[in-house]
């Protein structure tokens, strides 16, 4: 009896262990060549392969996704919503990572196109890229969406005829300590920078309300050193990004580097910068070009300055997305014209990748995000 006991527990654990070994996917995607909706995905890691578990129905261009910090909900914006914009709630089984559809709400903009959670789960704050502005929505205890209590018009121009005619709120970024919210407007110039109030679900300017860069850069996404000492933004339309230090206590940011080139320079065709990543250790920055297709690789000094490492291509078109696993073991890129997602081998010491040969054929997917288990 006791042999078979322990033969039965021997069994349980190689099994847990290799349950431990795959993990939850969530693709978003633009609502095109024949595109579902959100797609579902378990990662092996021990294989390094992705194998499809469910297609969400959705025909609204659920784009960008966020995850609740409790993993039980999931939100995207749906980006193909009409003028007052729109945002959905899913509640993630646990057991197998699927999802429910459980409400949405109004962005109060038109092409919602990013959208995060605080640290709390209580607020979920949308850009609305079309609308020019930020929307502040209350999470409610069972992870549904209520109707917007705050927002923010943006108002202006940049030098860019085509791009910045107007304001083009792109993403809101929460700072590591949750106080404050980095809000990118690519037709300004600007991160404009707000002070959360987490019980409200409001936001009001700092007391230094914003940072500007240089003009017709166009600020997209942005992302925070694991210190908190250090942030980086990337400037779309110049294919550059910039660096900057951060005051904790005020929220306001100081650069020390913009334009930092992200394209090699013999590359003279046209391009514009998506997606910026750190590695879990700090010690590398990742970028992603639209037109060159590939990232670039950058060091990050202890002083937050970036030293150019090198490029990867990205085995695909459009590389719009890209995810860097939380252990910093693979990255994976998602290409919005090829209609895959190709998975890279991370070398930690040097940050450089290797292709895997691993390509996942998924419709206009343009965002991709991990569960953590």
């Amino acid at each position: 009896m006791n042999k078979l006991l322990t033969s039965i527990l021997v069994g349980l654990g190689i099994a847990s262990q290799v349950q431990a070994q795959k993990e939850i996917m969530y693709i978003g995607t633009y609502s095109l060549r024949g595109s579902e909706g959100i797609y579902v995905f378990e990662f092996d890691r021990k294989a390094g392969t992705m194998q499809q578990i469910q297609a969400v129905s959705n025909a609204k261009s659920p784009s960008f996704l966020a995850l609740h910090p409790s993993g039980n909900y999931l939100y995207s914006v749906n980006e193909g919503a009409d003028k007052l914009g729109g945002v959905s709630s899913y509640a993630v089984d646990k057991a197998t990572g699927k999802l429910n559809y459980m409400n949405g709400q109004s962005s109060l903009g038109a092409g919602p196109c990013h959208i995060s959670v605080d640290k709390t789960g209580k607020t979920a704050f949308v850009s609305n890229y079309g609308g020019g502005s930020l929307a502040v929505l209350p999470i409610d205890a069972n992870g549904k969406l209520a109707a917007p209590t705050d927002s923010v018009q943006d108002a202006g121009s940049g030098p860019s005829k085509q791009r910045q005619e107007k304001a083009h709120v792109h993403s809101a970024t929460l700072a590591p300590d949750n106080r404050y919210v980095y809000v990118a407007d690519l037709g300004l110039d600007k991160l404009n920078i707000f002070e959360i109030d987490t019980k409200n679900s409001t936001v009001k300017p700092a007391s230094t309300p914003y940072a500007s860069v240089s003009p017709g850069s166009g600020p997209r996404h942005f992302t925070f050193h694991p210190n908190g000492k250090y942030a980086y933004l990337v400037e779309e339309l110049t294919s550059t990004v910039a660096a900057f230090s951060r005051n904790p206590k005020t929220g306001a940011l100081t650069m020390i580097q913009d334009n930092v080139k992200t394209l090699p320079d013999d590359f003279t065709d046209k391009n514009t910068s998506a997606d910026i990543h750190i590695d879990p250790s700090g010690k590398f920055l990742y970028q992603s070009n639209r037109g060159y297709n590939a990232l670039a690789i950058f060091a990050i000094g202890n002083d937050g300055k970036l030293t150019k490492v090198g490029d990867q291509p990205t085995e695909g078109k459009t590389p719009r997305n890209f995810l860097i696993d939380p252990k910093g073991e693979f990255v994976f890129v998602a290409h919005q014209d090829s209609d895959n997602i190709t998975i890279f081998k991370r070398d930690q010491k040097t940050g450089k990748l290797t292709y895997t040969g691993q390509s996942i054929k998924v419709p206009a997917p343009v965002c991709i995000i991990m569960a953590a288990r």
